[in-house]
């Protein structure tokens, strides 16, 4: 594999971005523009995954100019799945924006791309600064797509979202800075281990670490995510789900495991505050009455499951960790957009005003079950391969407390994914007088008055809205049934988190 080709991943997507903004239309024209580069991000993911599933690691400093002065790509078997990953939800989610019309938005198409390339270039870089602009590029387009909703409550959204950024990304610099103020590089493949070694260093990388924490929402700094994700349209809360809070995890699991090399010091911090995670998240979910706010807060709970990997340091749970963060991206993506599906038809995500989906809508009501099942982590899908080996990975750590929250949110989960199941799909239809749903179970209407039998009514949700979702819950089904391609590549990303010489020797020889 030529290393030399990196950045391309990155420089495609901006400059498609640039071309996007200057080209007025037509719209098919701005459509390709916007999903071609993307699926080629796709294409090239899983290319790298080919090149890097026996542990190879590629690396190239921009230009070849000396460290310090270079932008370093690297790519191992890890961020090869987090880039094709991100390929996958920005081409679906791109494609539900289409076919619902939010990409007629003048600049729609062209944030998107820098978002995405943001993203890219965040999993593929080997320098902490150069981390934080990466994640910059990907934040500064994300407040334009909050700002686009245009409503009051997506502006409230956007200034909460704006400030917390603001403030995490001043964190995360003063972090860096305090790393190369210790250190004296702030280059990866040098800092490998120097956590470990250095009270300071390690010091220095616990800011780093708060910033990414706040970033990924983990609780007690997580009441940004859900004041901030419902209030936007469905496609850009599920492509924020997808790839916000993923790269701060990912991030997390990559310097950890780098500059601490898994020193069992600090695990415990993990343990406590990702088991905490888990069990807020999905007790906030049991008070929300919108489907897009529930799922928001199971997303926040996920989070935690994600992070244990990196929690335990060990094979099996970085492995469980690696499967789960894929497994959750595909999954939650898919049910943001199954009901945001449901919100472009219908035009609400109240539980109490939406009924009779399942029936007006059988096969939007199997791909959102089927999805929901994988978020529960119940078999065949993807989440019950991800929950059995994470929970099994705590067992063999001897974590039994950790073990029994994780089981107990699976099913506290289950249950709220219930709730949405039992009011828009599995409940009576809401009438045209606007009743809600509990109304017209009793079966009369104000003033004792007998409800009239409903006509046979037709879809309304269409094909091409449907279709990113049904895409994305098929990968789900696919990935739990063939779970051991899945496991043997996370089982291949852990070795090398864990031993860190093939990365070493990549940035250091190239």
């Amino acid at each position: 594999m030529n290393a030399a080709l990196l950045p391309l991943v990155v420089m495609v997507p901006l400059i498609s971005a640039a071309l996007l903004a200057a080209v007025p239309g037509p719209r098919w024209l701005r459509g390709v523009l916007l999903l071609a580069p993307n699926l080629g991000a796709l294409a090239a993911g899983v290319l790298l995954i080919q090149a890097t599933a026996d542990g190879s690691v590629y690396a190239h400093g921009i230009a070849l100019w000396q460290d310090g002065i270079a932008i370093p790509f690297v790519v191992d078997v890890f961020s090869a799945l987090m880039v094709t990953t991100t390929a996958l939800l920005t081409v679906t989610c791109s494609a539900f924006a289409i076919a619902t019309g939010e990409d007629r938005a003048r600049f729609f198409g062209s944030l998107v791309l820098v978002l995405s390339a943001g993203v890219y270039g965040a999993l593929l870089t080997g320098d902490l600064f150069n981390l934080f602009v990466f994640i910059e590029v990907m934040l500064l387009p994300s407040y334009g797509l909050l700002a686009m909703a245009g409503a009051l409550r997506s502006l409230r959204g956007g200034r909460i979202y704006v400030t917390v950024n603001l403030l995490t990304s001043t964190i995360f610099l003063a972090g860096v800075a305090l790393v190369y103020g210790v250190a004296g590089t702030v280059h990866l493949g040098e800092l490998i281990g120097a956590a470990r070694e250095s009270p300071l260093v390690a010091a220095a990388m616990a800011v780093v670490l708060l910033a990414l924490s706040i970033k990924a929402a983990v609780v007690p700094v997580h009441g940004w995510l859900a004041r901030t994700y419902p209030a936007t349209s469905p496609a850009v809360t599920a492509l924020f789900s997808g790839l916000h809070t993923k790269v701060a995890i990912y991030a997390i699991y990559r310097l950890y495991a780098l500059l601490f090399e898994g020193d069992a010091t600090y695990l415990w911090i993990g343990l406590v505050a990702f088991t905490v995670t888990m069990a807020i998240g999905v007790l906030g979910a049991v008070g929300e009455n919108t489907t897009r706010s529930i799922l928001v807060f199971h997303m926040i709970s996920q989070i935690g499951y994600i992070l244990l990997g990196v929690a335990l340091f060990t094979p099996l749970g970085l492995m469980a960790g690696i499967f789960y963060l894929i497994h959750h991206m595909i999954v939650k993506a898919s049910l943001f957009l199954s009901t945001g599906a449901i919100e472009n038809a219908y035009g609400t995500s109240r539980l109490d005003r939406l009924g009779g989906i399942a029936r007006r809508e059988p096969i939007l009501a199997l791909v959102f079950m089927g999805a929901a099942l994988s978020l529960a982590g119940l078999p065949p899908f993807s989440g019950f391969v991800a929950k059995l080996t994470l929970v099994s990975a705590t067992f063999e750590a001897g974590q039994w407390i950790v073990a029994a929250v994780a089981v107990a949110v699976s099913l506290i989960t289950l249950m709220s994914m219930l709730k949405i199941w039992g009011g828009p799909f599995w409940g009576t239809e809401p009438d045209s007088d606007g009743r809600s749903d509990r109304e017209v179970r009793s079966g009369s209407a104000p003033g004792g008055v007998s409800a009239p039998a409903r006509p046979t009514v037709q879809p309304k949700v269409r094909p091409a809205v449907l279709f990113p979702a049904l895409v994305l819950t098929t990968a789900t089904l696919c990935i739990g049934l063939g779970a051991e391609v899945l496991l043997d590549l996370s089982a291949q990303a852990a070795s090398g988190l864990l031993d860190p010489a093939a990365y070493l020797e990549a940035v250091t020889n190239r």
